[in-house]
């Protein structure tokens, strides 16, 4: 009966400690959300208007610059959906991948306490920019469908499927990086200069298919022209994107998570404490 009874006590004890850390995670998470829109979006007026606005700006530009030089956008007959269908999961998959990059130096004076991790920073910061980010795009591509004629039709699963990909993405290269830059501070600025053209041969001002080959083989393996490609398939009905690869990007951001999450658990306390 003694043995019994010890195992049975020991099934309740567990579930309280699993419960009791479920709920701690959810509080350091929550205050490190709060943290992070005090000083990110509260330092100067109107931080969520700016959010909203330089995507706006440069969607504007770019149609503006690209209407006097070419007669019509690469799909259909409006500038504007063009390309914010190509910039808004480029600047949502920077956004949030540079945003965990810095979670560990961004709060590294709330990590020295156990209650808080590393896990913890980097799920509040992935939060709150993909959310932020997520809801400037459905501002922007509703405004843009309500004071333009696109001629465009919304496949919502097909632009929920993109913005899962450009998350998944940041996710993974927001945490390897994280890493990265926590063990070898020169690896940012290596970043930043490696990453420089991104934007450029992403398929933000152009299509994929438009791409001659050989370049185009070439091309395929940068992961945002695969989120660009499936999240335009989800505005324009007769684009078909058959080099669109969900597989290629999760497996990509999967590999690159588990990769930061295995290295930053082994080295985080030498992080913490150089």
């Amino acid at each position: 009966m003694g043995p019994a009874y010890s195992g049975a006590s020991a099934t309740p004890d567990l579930r309280s400690v699993t419960r009791q850390r479920s709920f701690g995670t959810l509080r350091s998470v929550s205050a490190l959300v709060l943290r992070e829109m005090a000083t990110s979006y509260g330092k100067s007026p109107g931080g969520y208007i700016w959010a909203l606005l330089e995507p706006i700006a440069g969607i504007a530009l770019m149609s503006l610059v690209f209407s006097v030089m070419v007669r019509s956008p690469p799909l259909g007959i409006n500038f504007p959906i063009f390309y914010a269908t190509g910039m808004l999961p480029f600047v949502l998959y920077q956004s949030v991948s540079g945003k965990m990059t810095a979670a560990i130096m961004f709060s590294r004076p709330l990590l020295v306490y156990p209650s808080v991790t590393f896990v913890d920073a980097l799920i509040a910061r992935f939060l709150l920019n993909f959310l932020t980010e997520l809801l400037v795009s459905y501002i922007v591509f509703t405004g843009i469908c309500l004071f333009f004629e696109t001629r465009t039709s919304v496949d919502l699963p097909a632009i929920l499927l993109g913005f899962s990909m450009a998350a998944a993405l940041a996710i993974g290269i927001g945490t390897m990086n994280c890493f990265l830059v926590s063990m070898f501070p020169l690896w940012q600025r290596a970043w930043s200069i490696l990453t420089t053209p991104l934007m450029i041969i992403s398929c933000i001002f152009f299509t994929f298919d438009s791409v001659p080959e050989p370049f185009r083989s070439y091309l395929w393996y940068n992961p945002i022209i695969h989120i660009v490609g499936q999240m335009r398939s989800g505005f324009y009905v007769t684009y078909d994107a058959p080099y669109v690869s969900p597989l290629y990007i999760f497996g990509l951001g999967l590999v690159l998570t588990t990769l930061g999450l295995v290295f930053l658990r082994r080295y985080h306390r030498v992080i913490l404490n150089p």
